[in-house]
């Protein structure tokens, strides 16, 4: 279990930790264990048991030992450097099968052949009938997968990272491998002994090469391994910008930062977040939830581009707390403010019970990577529970990653959205970005290209209107009433939430555009 889900978090700089990926990890290690089972079986009926499940198991420290190694070479043979998010869309699939494949498959086979050498051992050594060896190397072994489930995810990745991983799983093997070896009074233990702790002792001191390397003009100031994922924080050169990334990465980044608060310009998305404050009636205070804080980026940019006489109370939710941390260190988050509070470890669904206040606006923001929604943030029920802490006249706004607004999670979205609110919603395109920005109103008609009350002038207005504008850039979407089978686009719910195919849609059809050349 600790190889089974750190292997996930070794490929997700290239690859993601998204459920294909976890997919093909977990086929790919179930299909070697049931080849593992089926030569342990093998083995079982020639030779000393005991000394043959030495040997799989020092063989198997040695091979895993090796993993935060070669992830990088071999991951790289299937997902070049260099390449843009839709250019790689098509490779994330099966790269991570291939990779997993090539990796994962050899440790697990030996592992799975330490089950019925574990049995028949038993059962030699301490006589009795092969079900109740079975049954007590069952029960045993269920008790480790539970102790490497939890230790894994709470302990040895946020503490020890990958690499020390990996070695504590090594270590253990070994360590049983070589006592029985020794039980079993093999001339060769103490070779594999030596070879063995050259191998440990040798890979702790090499470095982690599981990370790729930044793209040039840019610079890695911190990286760590999280309870949920790989982050890293980038500058450039001029020092005039900072990005963290997390996991795959490729040309995409989960939060930025520039020296002022404002807007990024450039065609990042978190500068759409200002226009629901200008689009309002005047007030002296803007109430802001944030649904996926990441770095606190879109508290600079409201800080920075509210009108004038206007003060910005937040309120930001973010479920990894590593996350957090790096922003105050390196993005200028600043928490435990009354006006500035930021709630760290938890689930954005889970903390809107607990927001006491009507919100002016709520910006939902959470990926599991770079692409991925989960689906329980993106039902019906879950728009319905954004309403409920909505002031009238409220803001709803929703980050929609795809690839313009017939993207297949772009029009699910919309939809579902629409039919939360029983009110029109407006999607946006943002320009020079794979990135669409979903408007709901509580209460009211939500603004649109050319109607009242659209055109709010300033800066922010003259910044960010003018390419929204343009036709093909902005959609109204309206709810459907009767047969939603007739629309051919699906409404989410907690119930039927196909979120995960439409985003496999959604990367094909990227794919598919970038190699036509649209």
């Amino acid at each position: 279990m600790v190889v089974e889900l750190a292997a996930v978090r070794l490929l997700a700089p290239w690859f993601g930790a998204s459920t294909g990926v976890w997919t093909n990890v977990i086929g790919v290690i179930l299909l070697a264990l049931a080849v593992g089972y089926v030569c342990g079986a093998r083995l079982s009926v020639s030779g000393s048991p005991d000394r043959r499940l030495g040997w799989v198991l020092v063989v198997g420290s040695g091979l895993t030992a090796l993993l935060p190694l070669l992830a990088a070479p071999v991951a790289g043979l299937f997902m070049p450097a260099d390449l843009a998010l839709d250019e790689a869309a098509g490779l994330m699939l099966w790269g991570s099968l291939a990779s997993s494949l090539v990796l994962f498959a050899p440790v697990a086979a030996l592992l799975g052949c330490g089950c019925p050498l574990a049995v028949e051992a038993l059962q030699v050594n301490s006589g009795g009938h092969a079900g109740a060896a079975g049954g007590r190397v069952l029960g045993i072994s269920t008790l480790g997968s539970l102790l490497g489930t939890f230790g894994t995810t709470h302990w040895l990745l946020p503490r020890c990272g990958l690499m020390g991983t990996f070695l504590i799983a090594a270590a253990c093997l070994g360590l049983a491998g070589l006592l029985l070896l020794l039980r079993s009074r093999s001339p060769r233990a103490l070779a594999v002994g030596l070879i063995f702790a050259v191998l440990g002792v040798g890979s702790a001191f090499l470095p982690e090469f599981n990370n790729p390397e930044p793209a040039p003009g840019w610079k890695v100031l911190d990286q760590r391994q999280s309870a949920y994922q790989r982050l890293a924080v980038l500058e450039n050169e001029a020092g005039s910008q900072r990005r963290l990334v997390v996991n795959e990465a490729l040309d995409s980044f989960q939060s930025v930062w520039q020296p002022q608060p404002g807007l990024l310009g450039g065609g990042q998305y978190y500068d759409y977040f200002a226009l629901p404050a200008w689009w309002a009636e005047p007030q002296e205070v803007w109430r802001a939830l944030i649904l996926g804080l990441g770095a606190g980026t879109a508290v600079r940019v409201l800080e920075g581009a509210l009108p004038r006489g206007t003060a910005l109370f937040s309120i930001g939710v973010e479920i990894d707390p590593a996350v957090v941390e790096l922003g105050e260190l390196y993005f200028g988050l600043q928490g435990n403010r009354p006006e500035r509070r930021v709630l760290a470890g938890l689930d954005a669904r889970a903390a809107l019970p607990g927001v006491e206040d009507l919100q002016d606006l709520v910006i939902l923001d959470c990926y599991a990577n770079n692409m991925e929604i989960p689906p329980h943030l993106c039902s019906v029920e879950f728009f319905r529970e954004t309403l409920g802490v909505l002031a009238p006249g409220g803001f709803l706004m929703v980050n929609a990653a795809g690839f313009g607004l017939d993207d297949p999670v772009v029009k699910a979205l919309s939809l579902t959205l629409a039919q939360a609110f029983s009110s029109e919603i407006l999607a946006l395109r943002i320009p020079f970005s794979r990135n669409c920005v979903l408007v709901a109103r509580a209460g009211l008609p939500v603004p649109r290209p050319g109607a009242l009350g659209w055109d709010v002038g300033g800066r922010v207005g003259k910044a960010l209107l003018p390419a929204l504008e343009v036709p093909s850039a902005w959609r109204l979407v309206e709810p459907v009433t009767g047969s939603l089978q007739n629309t051919g686009v699906p409404v989410l719910t907690d119930d039927l939430n196909a979120m995960d195919q439409l985003q496999r849609e959604s990367v094909r059809a990227g794919r598919q555009r970038w190699v036509v050349g649209a």
